[in-house]
């Protein structure tokens, strides 16, 4: 695809990459850069090569470079973050987009070699169950460099935009532009489901990586403590480094009969969404829950734990829980389970794609 010749050459780093990925920054960047590409903007994403599953150099007009980082947990990001900003220097970017506040301890080397710099907060990663003492230190000096260096800062929710403001002192030039979510493809795939051995609309969903703070085992021990009628527990994600927590979930999620798909997209990911009784989010720490969105977009019912991030989508009382207390999710639970399976509605018009790459094409016009 030929640029535009007002086409900005931006360079995106602090991703682990496209398509195909895990993680949230992850979809976040699969569905932001084919339609900025669309606009007309020189976009290549630089990519991490243990996650990469294909070969390619570029992916519906983004172009892709793969290098190498690391492959311990508390490396990996910040190297590869080093690299990449080399990489986009030899490239001649003009916007440097950092994606989080680990890879934002960097910003300051960016605008050293010329490049402006976008960094969007997806939220305080320090606040991760995972990371121990001096990797939150690393990650609180990355969200202050972000916010001090950066020429432009993007919020995905209001609550990091006070956050930043308060922590940071940072008010200028910050742009709350929401995660989005793409639009349903609902569907159905009875061979997959009868892989799984589950039927449609008789198993509650938990989809996410498999974390300390999402609180999946939450999930697992309240629908341990009710009565589930026929009814199954599905977990839909995986971990990107297995470690005891993760195998510790796994192991007594199967001792108690729920469902393990590990990591899927596209049409199987689809048909879950679609006949799931209802969706469950119980975690402790999110930016934007694109997972909690996304269920939204298919109109099933939601239960989430009551953290600030996932108050901000503005779901009705009911489908609310205070967080950690195991004994009211499960009573939610029991709840969608006794009941018939019914279908929702959401207000999704704020997390449009479409409308979210405009601001962002947008901003990268004001920054040049």
């Amino acid at each position: 695809m030929e640029s535009h010749p007002s086409s900005k050459k931006i360079v995106v780093a602090g991703t682990r990459g496209i398509p195909g990925i895990m993680g949230g920054v992850e979809t976040h960047c699969e569905e932001l850069y084919p339609r900025l590409a669309a606009m007309g903007h020189d976009v290549t994403v630089v990519r991490r090569s243990r996650y990469a599953t294909c070969d390619i150099d570029s992916w519906q007009g983004v172009k892709i470079v793969t290098i190498p980082s690391p492959s311990r947990k508390s490396l990996e990001a910040i190297v590869h973050t080093f690299r990449a900003i080399l990489r986009a220097r030899k490239l001649k970017a003009q916007i440097l987009h950092i994606h989080a506040v680990g890879p934002a301890l960097l910003t300051p080397m960016a605008r050293l070699l010329g490049m402006k710099v976008i960094f969007t907060h997806h939220g305080p990663d320090y606040d991760r169950d995972k990371w121990g003492r001096l990797a939150k230190v690393a990650l609180r000096l990355g969200e202050r460099m972000g916010c001090a260096y950066a020429n432009d800062v993007i919020v995905i929710s209001d609550v990091i935009r006070q956050l930043i403001a308060t922590h940071c002192g940072r008010t200028q030039r910050v742009h709350l532009i929401y995660n989005g979510v793409p639009k349903a493809q609902p569907c159905d795939f009875p061979e997959y489901f009868a892989q799984l051995g589950i039927e449609p609309g008789k198993y509650i969903l938990g989809m996410c990586r498999l974390v300390p703070e999402k609180n999946l085992h939450h999930l697992v021990e309240a629908c341990g403590k009710i009565d589930m009628r026929g009814c199954k527990l599905v977990i839909a994600g995986d971990a990107n480094f297995e470690d005891g927590y993760s195998r510790n979930l796994k192991e007594t999620a199967r001792r108690q009969g729920a469902i393990l798909t590990g990591f899927i997209k596209g049409q199987r990911l689809h048909s879950l969404l679609t006949h799931c009784r209802c969706y469950c989010l119980p975690s402790s720490h999110e930016g934007l829950p694109i997972a909690l969105l996304e269920a939204m977009s298919y109109n099933v019912p939601v239960i989430a734990s009551d953290i600030p991030a996932n108050l901000e989508v503005g779901l009705p009382e009911a489908c609310y829980f205070p967080m950690g207390n195991v004994e009211t999710l499960a009573q939610k639970l029991q709840g969608v389970v006794d009941s018939e399976p019914r279908a929702a509605s959401y207000d999704m018009a704020r997390y449009d794609w479409d409308a979210i790459a405009a601001q962002v094409g947008a901003l990268y016009d004001s920054l040049m």
